[in-house]
């Protein structure tokens, strides 16, 4: 893989580029990775997220990105959602002491021009809210915790 540092509106992204192997080709966006599917022309068609249950932007541009699972190591602890990119909270769409279900969207997050939904990873009630709308958040920070 071949690294980038790329900059984007005042936030820096690591970026990792791999070889094209059949018109596809495998990239990590701040450990994040993504199969990038690449038209005979050499630019990009299609990016998909690798991860089970990121869906790939729409044509409106907006995507949804669930909150890394309590298992993945180092992001983030039980009941932990956290953000899976560096982006901005542009709502909150739960309360403290509201029942939440599991893939429920809790928080909506602006990340490289693209409104991204959070979703819950468990089933349960929003025990605490950690970042306010409007603020900057980098990858593995916890939004909020549900238990």
């Amino acid at each position: 893989m071949t690294d980038y540092k790329l900059t984007i509106n005042d936030q820096t992204f690591d970026i990792a580029i791999g070889a094209i192997e059949g018109g596809i080709v495998q990239v990590l966006v701040n450990q994040v990775p993504y199969e990038v599917r690449i038209d005979s022309s050499g630019r990009p068609v299609t990016a998909s997220p690798a991860p089970a249950g990121v869906a790939a932007p729409t044509a409106s541009g907006t995507g949804v990105m669930p909150a890394p699972k309590a298992a993945t190591p180092g992001l983030c602890g039980a009941g932990e959602v956290a953000a899976p990119i560096p982006g901005k909270i542009l709502h909150l769409k739960v309360k403290v002491g509201e029942r939440v279900k599991s893939g429920q969207t809790v928080a909506i997050m602006e990340a490289m021009k693209m409104e991204n939904d959070i979703l819950s990873p468990m089933a349960g009630t929003v025990k605490e809210i950690r970042a306010a709308v409007g603020a900057d958040v980098a990858t593995g920070d916890v939004i909020m915790v549900i238990g």
